[in-house]
């Protein structure tokens, strides 16, 4: 089976595993998200802004400011900065 050219032009190893961008001008990160048989290629996150990994008032805030968006799952950009950047 041939390798999806959304994966190879995003430059990461598969589905649903995301991956730094430092090149980019303004997103930090990309992932190529598969739910089911939806495919879709998401850059999120900030460039240069670094998240909380433990509980801060900050990081709180995020989640509740895009808690619907995070809810929507795997395809929101949403969804994917609170798994990896915060």
């Amino acid at each position: 089976m041939a390798k999806d050219p959304r994966l190879e032009r995003a430059g990461v190893a598969g589905y649903n595993k995301p991956k730094r961008t430092p090149s980019h001008p303004t997103k930090s990160h990309v992932v190529v998200a598969k739910d089911g048989d939806q495919v879709k290629l998401i850059r999120f996150g900030q460039q240069g802004v670094v998240g909380d990994r433990q509980p801060t008032a900050r990081q709180a805030s995020f989640k509740a400011r895009h808690a619907k968006n995070i809810a929507k799952g795997k395809m929101s950009a949403a969804y994917w900065a609170d798994k990896v950047k915060w």
